[in-house]
């Protein structure tokens, strides 16, 4: 079995057998079979970047066997300099849920923690897949897991929350499913994504496809105006919930464009780049002004990110090179501090089962190791230099400058808005006189919670000094790509 298979199906099977045989009773067991194999899962996705050849732009540790012969389907994996981040990213984070989980989670832990572990495997196949009915069914089945995470462990309103996440995103996928039976007759009768890259369409097709997979992607993302499932579904989730929805299931979005969208449409997507660039400038300025005025802190982050997404996707849709790689590493970067920013609102909550910034009031005084972690998650939300917040922002401005300087410029007003609703979030919670009795009763993090601050704190700051050894993963593969989609695929 190769490496990403394994990556993919040792947390599935892990999953699956925790919700087969474990039980309230064996909760402790269950916590430490969760962590164990959420590790050797993650350590599996190393030697994929040790491993990898940063030279090329080909599919790297790539595995293609038949799965369903009487129509073609295989079992097709592999990763490039694009995707591979990703693969550790979700193996990285799903790490990072099961500690977070530790004490919190206390009923149906076995089901819990079952479900996030399979959800990851799922991600990972999403990010892995080069087999079109492959992709798409990691793609619709990571649902599962998330629709019952959100719909057993959330909050008052959870199942609300639930169905409309389930309904938004199944209903764009159905578009992108008659667009992958089209291409499989179209290219006579293969789901090979690589080969539908080759495959010349007619400009009126190339459209249709277009906007069909576009249904998805942007739901997933998500974008402007199909965005409103995002907010309802990370109040009411759980925490883990959230640092999953947030540091990883908007990016299968975002892939998406890269993977479908601009390399088998590249005319369509050049014709109709300014419907994404509008679409993502409003998600910078509306959505940051949205988010200015919001009293819940998870709505706040929330909104947060709608905001930061509008980056990858501008940066995706200029066709620069340099803005292209920003927007990847934006996403990348997203990971480790939409993630964190969610843990530290969920370690405020489980103290004082309140989300509302005005329940607080500081914080600082009474938990200063944890206010300084949350600080600087909130420094790296706002795009502060030397965080991850900040790097791919700038490259995505930077690339963008050379395409259109008005459109940098429109962008750039993220980081005065990401500054504004950040710092006045930060002053109300940590900030200032101790507010009321429960603030004056808080204890601070325990080792468990610092160990698991300490290292998204290492991650956002390496990243921010130090984010060679990403663009170096993956620069052939940004250049190959926008050289294919500089192409035009025009045909009969």
């Amino acid at each position: 079995m190769g490496l990403l298979s394994l990556a993919i199906w040792l947390p599935i099977v892990a999953g699956a057998l925790l919700l087969a045989f474990g039980s309230d009773a064996r909760a402790r067991g269950v916590r430490w079979a969760a962590l164990l194999a959420s590790v050797v899962s993650f350590l599996v996705t190393l030697p994929l970047i040790s491993g990898f050849d940063r030279t090329t732009a080909a599919m790297q540790f790539v595995e293609n066997v038949p799965w369903i012969g009487r129509f073609n389907v295989m079992y097709h994996l592999g990763v490039d300099g694009i995707s591979v981040w990703f693969v550790l990213l979700t193996a990285f984070i799903t790490c990072v849920v099961v500690v977070s989980a530790w004490e919190v989670i206390t009923e149906r832990v076995h089901h819990y923690m079952g479900a996030f572990l399979i959800l990851s495997g799922l991600m990972i196949g999403v990010f892995s897949a080069l087999d079109g009915l492959l992709f798409y069914v990691f793609f619709e089945a990571t649902l599962i897991p998330m629709y019952l995470i959100i719909g057993l462990w959330g909050g008052p309103r959870r199942v609300y929350a639930a169905f409309k996440f389930f309904l938004y995103t199944l209903a764009g996928s159905l578009l992108m499913l008659v667009a992958l039976v089209y291409l499989y007759y179209k290219s006579g009768g293969s789901f090979d994504i690589l080969a539908w890259h080759r495959l010349p369409l007619p400009g009126n097709v190339q459209t249709l496809l277009f906007f069909a997979f576009f249904a998805a992607f942007a739901v997933k993302v998500p974008m402007w105006p199909v965005h409103t499932w995002l907010p309802d579904a990370h109040v009411e989730a759980p925490t883990g919930g959230s640092v999953v929805l947030a540091a990883i299931m908007l990016k299968l979005g975002a892939y998406g464009f890269l993977r479908f969208s601009m390399p088998i449409a590249p005319d369509a997507s050049h014709q109709w780049a300014w419907v994404i660039v509008a679409l993502s400038l409003i998600a910078v300025l509306y959505i940051g002004l949205v988010a200015l005025v919001q009293q819940d802190m998870k709505k706040l982050v929330a909104y947060s990110s709608i905001a930061h997404m509008g980056f990858v996707t501008l940066g995706f849709f200029v066709f620069d090179r340099l803005a292209m790689s920003g927007g990847i590493v934006q996403m990348i970067a997203h990971g480790f501090v939409s993630g964190a920013m969610f843990l530290c609102i969920g370690v405020l909550y489980d103290r004082v089962h309140s989300r509302e910034i005005a329940a607080y009031g500081g914080v600082a005084n009474t938990m200063p190791k944890f206010a300084a972690f949350a600080v600087l998650f909130s420094m790296a939300n706002a795009g502060l230099p030397g965080t991850a917040g900040f790097v791919g922002e700038w490259m995505v401005i930077l690339g963008t400058v050379k395409v259109n300087f008005w459109i940098a410029a429109l962008a750039a007003t993220t980081l005065i808005w990401g500054a504004a609703y950040t710092l006045w979030m930060v002053k109300r919670v940590y900030f200032g006189k101790v507010a009321n009795a429960n603030v004056a009763a808080l204890a601070d993090i325990g080792r468990r919670e610092f160990a698991m601050l300490a290292i998204l704190a290492l991650a956002v700051l390496w990243m921010g000094v130090h984010p060679k050894p990403f663009t170096d993963v993956m620069d052939k593969s940004v250049a190959e790509l926008l050289r294919h989609v500089a192409v035009s695929k025009l045909g009969p």
